[in-house]
Order: C-alpha cells, then sequence, then structure tokens
C-alpha cells in the first residue's frame, strides 16, 4: 500500500446560523464582525423585494448605516466587482453582507476581498500561490445570506467570476474570502420559482456527484457529499412542486451548503463544460449542470461505477448500480422540468471546439475521474447539444 495516497489538507467551514426567522439576527452577526456600516451586496431582480429592503431596514433601525450595491449580473463580472467596491470605497463601508443567489454571493465575497487591495482582481485567480499576493488586512468581513438553493457558495473560500475581456471563467481564491457568518433561513426561499427551485437545486446535486466521484483522499467531504444527495432526492420534487414547503426549502439550503463543502474534495467535467458555457452564452450555471449531468456521468462510467454502485445502494434505489443512478437522475430531471439538451436553451454548435479547449483548461477540470482532453470535451458538448 502506497500510504503517501492518504496525505491531505483539510478545512471545514464556518459559523451557521440555521432556521426559519433567523434573518431578524442579521443586525447582531454585522456587529459580532465589527462592522458598523455594511454594504449589502445583491442582485437586481432581489433588490426590488421586500426582503431586501427588510434586511436594510433591520440593519439601519439597529443604528448601523447600511448601503446597497445591486448590479450584478448572473454571471458576475469583474466590472460588478470593480464596481461594488468603488461603492464600498465611496460608501466609507467596513463589511459586506453577500445576500442573494450564488451570484450575489460571489460578487459580494469578491468586493469584500478587494476592499483594500492595490492589485487588479485577476491578480488574485487561483492558480498556484497567487493567494498569497492578498493584501489580508485589506479585507472586509462578510455575513452570507442565500437566498437559493444551489451553488452554496456562502460556505466557499472563491468567487467565480467573469473576465469579459477574455470572455473565462475565473476562480477567484483566498482562504478568508470564506464568509465569517453565514444565516440559512428558509423562509428567504419562500416562492422562489419553480424553473429555479429545480436549476439551482440541480446544482446542489452537481457539486455533490462530482465531489462524491473525485479521485481525492477526502473521506468526511466524500460522506457529506453522500447525505446531502439523499437529501436532494427527498425535498427537491417536494420544493419545485411547493414552493411554501418550509421543510423542503430549509433541507435544500441544508444541502446546497453540504455540496459546497463537499466540493473541496474536486469538482470535474460539468463544472468545466458549464463553466466555459457560461462565459460564452451568460446561461444560467445550475441550469447548465443539470442539463450536463447524465453526459458527463456516461463519459466517466468506467471509472465511477463502484462509487455509483455505492450511492445507488445508500439511496436505496430498485437498481443498485451505474444504471439505476442514472435512471434516478433522468427521472428527477423529467419530474421537475430540467431540458435535455442545450439546444433546448438556445445554445448553438459554433463554439464546439473552442469550448472543448475552455473546458481543458478550466480548473475544475483537474478533478474529474477521467482526464479528458480538448476533443473529448468537444465530442461531449456535442452529446449534451444534441441529446
Amino acid at each position: 500500500m502506497n500510504i503517501t495516497r492518504f496525505h491531505a489538507n483539510w478545512n471545514y467551514p464556518t459559523d451557521m446560523r440555521v432556521g426559519a426567522g433567523r434573518i431578524a439576527e442579521l443586525p447582531e452577526a454585522c456587529g459580532e464582525l465589527g462592522m458598523a456600516a455594511p454594504l449589502l451586496v445583491t442582485d437586481p431582480g432581489l433588490a426590488a423585494l421586500p426582503m431586501v429592503e427588510n434586511a436594510l431596514t433591520l440593519c439601519r433601525d439597529r443604528g448601523l448605516k447600511a448601503g446597497l450595491f445591486s448590479a450584478v449580473k448572473g454571471n458576475p463580472s469583474g466590472q460588478n466587482v470593480a464596481d461594488g467596491t468603488a461603492v464600498f470605497k465611496a460608501g466609507g463601508h467596513d463589511g459586506v453582507i453577500a445576500f442573494g443567489g450564488g451570484s450575489a454571493l460571489d460578487a459580494g465575497k469578491a468586493v469584500a476581498l478587494m476592499a483594500g487591495q492595490h492589485r487588479p482582481l485577476w491578480d488574485f485567480e487561483d492558480i498556484g500561490d497567487n493567494f498569497q499576493r492578498v493584501d489580508v488586512a485589506g479585507m472586509a468581513p462578510v455575513v452570507a445570506v442565500p437566498t437559493t438553493a444551489g451553488t452554496g457558495s456562502e460556505v466557499g473560500r472563491s468567487s467565480v467570476i467573469v473576465d469579459e475581456e477574455a470572455q473565462v471563467k475565473r476562480i477567484i481564491f483566498h482562504p478568508k474570502m470564506l464568509p465569517a457568518l453565514v444565516i440559512l433561513d428558509p423562509e428567504l426561499t419562500l416562492g422562489l420559482p419553480p424553473g429555479v427551485t429545480a436549476a439551482t437545486g440541480m446544482d446542489a446535486l452537481s457539486h455533490c456527484l462530482e465531489a462524491f466521484c473525485s479521485p481525492s483522499y477526502h473521506p468526511m467531504a466524500e460522506g457529506i457529499a453522500l447525505e446531502s444527495m439523499g437529501l436532494v432526492r427527498q425535498y427537491l420534487p417536494r420544493a419545485v412542486a411547493d414552493g411554501y414547503d418550509l421543510e423542503a426549502r430549509l433541507q435544500m439550503l441544508v444541502a446546497s451548503s453540504m455540496g459546497a463543502t463537499a466540493f473541496q474534495r474536486g469538482l470535474g467535467a460539468m463544472h468545466a463544460l458549464s463553466h466555459s458555457l457560461g462565459a460564452l452564452y451568460d446561461a444560467h450555471h445550475g441550469l447548465l449542470n443539470a442539463i450536463l449531468m447524465p453526459y458527463v456521468l456516461r463519459a466517466n462510467r468506467e471509472a465511477i461505477v463502484p462509487q455509483m454502485e455505492k450511492l445507488a445502494r445508500y439511496l436505496d434505489l430498485d437498481t443498485p448500480d451505474f444504471d439505476g443512478v442514472l435512471g434516478w437522475i433522468l427521472a428527477l430531471r423529467k419530474e421537475i422540468g430540467i431540458p435535455h439538451s442545450l439546444e433546448e436553451i438556445g445554445i448553438g454548435d459554433a463554439d464546439i471546439e473552442r469550448i472543448g479547449h475552455m473546458a481543458e483548461m478550466d480548473a475544475a477540470a483537474a478533478g474529474n475521474p477521467i482526464r479528458f482532453d480538448a476533443a473529448q470535451y468537444s465530442l461531449l458538448f456535442e452529446h449534451a447539444l444534441c441529446g
């Protein structure tokens, strides 16, 4: 036995406040982190809803000079981060409330990182030891408040940001980008439209599946991924069918955080392709992962049969093998209204070769059970395109 294979560095998340109504604790959370003037970062859609105004009112009623920045795209860009950082500095803010789905959470964390930096954002891309360039003293604290159950960015140490000039998604990383405090309040997710619920829930599943199939040694992450997939199986159909099912909403928030915790073990081809497609087509990240999922599983089949058998037994599927898992995923996608092909969401075949090269170079590709080359990624994309 090669005992060196079992050497690894592990890190697990942060202070989390879980339960209905716990958004009321937001002012105290900011106070615990020393914030007197937090900047709430969200997206334009949420900014128009009462929940954001209520959050700001909670803070202002407790004497906090809370501000708002909401110019965040569905796939947040470097310009979004630059604009948010400018608002942070101009308003004399001292912390960030990252409030919303994955885009707002990623943008908020990136704004908090850049609040006191003197280098450009892309200098902190997750390559080698670039994170050591960060002036840690210039980072602002973050309270993360997710309003969708999918990305799990609230327990992540990175942000995925679009470099619009290069047309690629870049992962910005620093260990201290992990939000210091998280509020998981399912009441903030009530009434989320079925399509968004389905796509974000499948994103959580994609994190778990790819982490579970990663060849890296991380038994804790593997166990968390397994339990999270059990929660997704039980509660995602309920959350899609009834947007006001509070228990289902809570359990999906938990599953989302668990999925993002688990993918410390690695991601894979689903994310390598979805990052590339998202950068070029500005498509919803979770929906891309949901569509790509069965195609990637089939491509990885020879390397993941033991894991799929383990998963099938844990989920108590009728067929305890790879085909049982694949059948469950296809049935789940159909039940919650996920399209079967990329063509159905308006993606064409003009960039097949380019997508292959982009996916091969994406950071997530390193965690795939099989090392695909650009041609194999192009073929995978073509399969998912046509169904």
